[in-house]
């Protein structure tokens, strides 16, 4: 209602006196192929994406994801996970019933793993969804770009595609390059939609991961489906449901002393 207001007002001002919006025009046109321009490097993407939302990204999220691994024999297995995010930089997933303690905690680029409410292992790991999919709308530029080095990613290297019907950005690879760590970014809503990287069981092989259905929510977006292929086949699938942003977490959720008594998500 506020845009058409506005478009109402512009049209108005246009008729009563055309020639003094000539000028404001070509400054706006100009600006904006100066901006188009701008984007030379991964660093240029990332602070596009970044400052596009800074202002209004949530700072949480939660949601309840099923889980579907694809077998190699055809068969299927379900999960139920509960997952919260604070950003930058913090994510909780319970596996199953929340009580039964089971999951992980990505905060800060460290890794905990809990069984059955025991911590059973920890070590550093960059999510790169995290970082490209939440983080950067909501720290630096410069933080996310350096993430991004540190996990292989050449930002020297940028061109654009079309995925899905849509220009994209791609970071990180040479056209026709699709066995180089790369993500790719939509170049209009700035977003991100497609990622490739080595699998963790086996650096020889490259998995593509999919931000799909993305929903306009609460100042930013969400992608509420997440879909894993290696060698073209799917091997993984989120589908996110109760969706909530900006909801209000206590703050021992991130905390590992504390996962065992500080459940978002009540069985």
């Amino acid at each position: 209602m506020l845009r058409a207001l506005k478009l109402t007002l512009s049209a108005r001002v246009t008729l009563m006196n055309p020639g003094k919006l000539r000028l404001p025009l070509l400054i706006l046109l100009s600006l904006t192929l100066a901006h188009a321009d701008d984007v030379r490097t991964g660093t240029d993407v990332l602070r596009a994406m970044h400052d596009r939302y800074a202002k209004t990204w949530y700072e949480t999220l939660t949601f309840t994801q099923k889980s579907t691994t694809y077998n190699g024999d055809g068969t299927t297995k379900v999960d139920t996970w509960h997952e919260a995010l604070a950003l930058p930089a913090k994510l909780r997933i319970d596996i199953g019933t929340p009580t039964d303690n089971n999951g992980y905690l990505m905060v800060d680029g460290t890794l905990t793993i809990f069984r059955e409410g025991k911590q059973v292992g920890t070590r550093p790991l960059q999510n790169m969804l995290l970082v490209l999919g939440f983080d950067v709308y909501r720290q630096t530029p410069e933080t996310t770009a350096k993430v991004a080095k540190d996990e292989g990613y050449d930002l020297t290297k940028v061109h654009e595609e079309t995925w899905e019907g849509q220009p994209v950005y791609v970071v990180g690879a040479g056209k026709g390059d699709l066995k180089s760590k790369q993500f790719w970014v939509d170049k209009k809503n700035l977003l991100f939609v497609r990622l490739f990287e080595p699998t963790q069981a086996d650096a020889s092989k490259f998995q593509q991961i999919r931000f799909e259905d993305y929903r306009e929510m609460a100042g930013g977006w969400v992608a509420a489906r997440v879909e894993v292929y290696v060698d073209e086949k799917k091997v993984f699938g989120e589908e996110y449901s109760d969706i909530v942003c900006n909801a209000k977490l206590d703050p021992g959720t991130f905390d590992a002393r504390q996962f065992n008594a500080s459940h978002w998500e009540k069985p």
